[in-house]
């Protein structure tokens, strides 16, 4: 049986993918939260800007665990959870914990979700610009070890 690769996420690099997220939001104005979650959702960084709102300790988490969980963006989502949706009323599954709003993203290794990035204390645009920078920077780090 081949063996499959994959770029292991880390503490090292999770704090790379929060100072990327961070770098950005500073960029645009924004003071933000930022996680790093593994493949199972669970927080493995977690960085809160100076200034960021009070909402952010919880809502990146879950945007992390959002995209984790669905494999998709979390700005993705909102249409499928409105009323009518085919999603409907997902938000509130796992104890209210889905989030469907922009700033999650999932992080992927040769086919396979291995973390996520949740992002949150700025505009629907700024987090997901944030959470944008880290998951191209997980790009680079997963272009570099194909390479390797």
């Amino acid at each position: 049986m081949a063996r499959v690769a994959r770029t292991e996420l880390d503490l090292a690099l999770a704090r790379a993918l929060s100072a990327a997220a961070i770098g950005t939001a500073r960029e645009h104005g924004a003071a933000v939260s930022v996680a790093v979650v593994d493949g199972g959702g669970h927080l493995v960084s977690f960085e809160r800007m100076d200034g960021a709102e009070i909402a952010g300790p919880v809502l990146a988490p879950d945007k992390a665990y959002t995209a984790v969980a669905h494999r998709t963006g979390t700005h993705e989502l909102a249409a499928l959870v409105a009323p009518g949706g085919e999603l409907a009323g997902m938000q509130s599954a796992a104890g209210g914990r889905f989030v469907c709003f922009a700033g999650g993203l999932p992080l992927w290794s040769q086919g396979r979700v291995v973390g996520g990035v949740g992002v949150s204390g700025g505009s629907a645009k700024q987090d997901l610009a944030a959470a944008r920078a880290a998951a191209d920077l997980f790009a680079e780090a997963e272009a570099r070890e194909d390479g390797a």
